[in-house]
């Protein structure tokens, strides 16, 4: 079983950038999926990123693309969220996922219960 543990969340201006990390522990990312989502109080789960470790396929929602990149570090377990050019809008619970890949990225990250193990979710806020 895979334990993750989020860390990089805060606060950043308009315009600024912050990374998140999400470090695996009790397993690796071998043959998973990991994935970014975020959560507004009040609003639904919507999904920001996915990374697959068998392929390296990603995917990014287009509220996101062009602004944020999901990346890994193998040697360190660790999967990357660098969220650059960030908005107001992006103020949101960030959580990160991951599940053993037993379907295309696309299809793991467009749902939630593919995922079976998920991070304590880091606050984001962006504000001037």
């Amino acid at each position: 079983q895979i334990q993750l543990v989020e860390s990089g969340g805060g606060s950043a201006q308009p315009g600024g950038s912050l990374r998140l990390s999400c470090a695996a522990s009790g397993s690796t990312f071998d043959h998973h999926v990991i994935g970014w989502f975020r959560q507004a109080p009040g609003k639904q789960r919507e999904r920001i990123s996915c990374i697959s470790d068998g392929d390296g396929k990603t995917y990014y929602s287009e509220a996101v693309k062009g602004r944020f990149t999901i990346s890994s570090d193998n040697a360190a377990n660790t999967v990357y969220l660098q969220m650059n050019s960030l908005k107001p809008e992006d103020t949101a619970v960030y959580y990160c996922a991951a599940g053993p890949q037993i379907t295309t990225v696309l299809a793991m990250c467009n749902q939630p219960a593919f995922f079976d193990s998920w991070g304590q979710g880091t606050q984001v806020t962006v504000s001037s």
